[in-house]
């Protein structure tokens, strides 16, 4: 058993790593913007504890001697203003004042590096959606850069579209690269795989792409 505190467990990345994570039988804590969003399913699978995130000192707590720290915090549309940045800057300043190391976010595919070999289809669509989520990926970006700044061992998970597919545990993964031609993972898959991650030193301060 772990003791796992989960950011963002209101959105759908999120409540999968939560849910994922109290089934496999860990100590979850989850940390939220607003409780009164928290999904049914994952309120009644019952939470070790429930935190606001506009909490400071709720928030150094929530983090203080766990075993790791996920965040399926991020932008819900086109328009990030810097969420993604903002709220995982909020998890480090309370990791570090705590002393907490192991931290794993979602972050996306096109913030890494593109295959080479890649498919001129799958360059061509890859360049279609940056140019309409160019701001959701700068945001991502920032985050990843103050990731890059801070004192944790971070690892950033990087799946392409995702979907609410079922979690299959059937997908690749390159650390520090992106798998070729990879479209789409679900939620629960990306969930999966940051849980699957915690224990890996080799992604430790690395990019991890994740795709079928």
């Amino acid at each position: 058993m772990m003791r796992i505190t989960v950011f963002g467990a209101t959105g759908g990345i999120g409540r999968e790593i939560a849910g994922q994570a109290i089934a496999a039988g860990h100590e979850v804590t989850v940390v939220v913007r607003d409780p009164d969003r928290l999904p049914e399913p994952l309120d009644r699978a019952a939470p070790h504890a429930v935190v606001r995130l506009d909490d400071p000192s709720a928030v150094r707590a929530a983090v203080a001697g766990r075993d790791a720290v996920l965040s399926g915090l991020g932008a819900r549309g086109r328009k990030p203003n810097g969420v993604a940045e903002r709220l995982t800057g909020k998890i480090l300043t309370a990791m570090e004042a705590e002393g907490a190391r192991r931290l794993l976010v979602v972050s996306a595919a096109p913030v890494g590096p593109q295959p080479e070999d890649d498919p001129l289809v799958d360059r061509l669509m890859r360049k279609a959606v940056g140019a309409v989520l160019a701001e959701v990926y700068a945001d991502l970006a920032r985050m990843e850069a103050a990731l890059a700044r801070s004192a944790t061992d971070w690892t950033a998970v990087r799946p392409p579209r995702l979907t609410d597919g079922p979690r299959t545990g059937a997908y690749r993964r390159v650390v520090g690269g992106t798998p070729r031609s990879g479209r789409t993972i679900s939620r629960a898959d990306v969930a999966h795989a940051m849980l699957a991650l915690i224990d890996d030193p080799a992604t430790v301060q690395q990019g991890v792409g994740v795709a079928y």
